[in-house]
């Protein structure tokens, strides 16, 4: 259900919040959509296959699948890098399963650009946390994708990042508070640098942790303002379900 936008931040129903809190700004001379979830109530999930191991890929079958547990989707993005078959490149848990391993070696390409890092979802809480820490602390994830680079670590951005980069894609991902309180997630709305985009989630945002999830191929679905974007099929999905209306 598309809710109407109220004084361009959230909408509300029936005198309640939404489950997530979504708008669109500008910092410095670029556009993004930014959409905050309180991961201490919200049902936060990562969503990949149906019940018979095939790929949902879009979030209007991600929120069919959730009809049949009486709820839907308020919000979603792509959650991570993936293969053809729209397998993960990284690291993947869903409730409680891992479907694939942790890669913590360096590679080629965004993903093995170290370090990079995995966004843990565990009872109360969201995080960002940085692949090596990851493996030493072995958090519990109950949900967990990885991807990369990391964007802010302990509040820096990431080392490799140059101001004056003419590296320029259409890039999401995803910021967390230091206590996980808070899951901040955003996609530009124009071509961005990775210093850019990083920039946003530190200065902005105020995640002292933030991770790319990927490039050209972001989407993004915040029915609070409008937006549901469709296409090719996707890998690994990140999203809040709330109670069917």
């Amino acid at each position: 259900m598309i809710r109407a936008l109220v004084a361009g931040v959230v909408a509300l129903s029936a005198g309640q919040a939404a489950a997530v809190e979504c708008r669109d700004l500008d910092h410095e001379d670029n556009r993004y959509s930014v959409c905050e979830v309180d991961a201490g109530s919200e049902e936060l999930r990562l969503f990949l296959s149906d019940g018979e191991g095939q790929v949902l890929g879009q979030f209007s079958s991600v929120d069919d699948a959730l009809g049949t547990e009486g709820k839907q989707l308020a919000f979603a993005m792509n959650a991570g890098m993936y293969h053809d078959d729209r397998s993960p490149v990284g690291h993947y848990v869903e409730n409680g399963v891992e479907q694939m391993r942790v890669i913590p070696n360096a590679g080629p390409g965004n993903f093995g650009l170290l370090p990079n890092g995995v966004f843990c979802i565990r009872e109360g809480r969201a995080d960002v946390i940085e692949t090596l820490l990851y493996v030493e602390t072995q958090p519990g994830c109950r949900d967990a994708t990885q991807s990369g680079p990391m964007l802010v670590i302990d509040g820096e951005l990431h080392p490799r990042f140059l101001p004056d980069s003419t590296s320029r894609y259409v890039r999401n991902g995803v910021g967390t508070s230091a206590d996980g309180s808070r899951a901040v997630f955003a996609i530009s709305r124009n071509s961005v640098t990775f210093h850019e985009f990083g920039s946003l989630f530190r200065d902005v945002l105020e995640t002292p942790q933030a991770l790319y999830f990927d490039g050209n191929i972001s989407r993004l679905y915040a029915p609070q303002i409008d937006r549901a974007d469709a296409g090719f099929s996707m890998g690994p999905i990140v999203g809040v379900a709330e109670p069917r209306e």
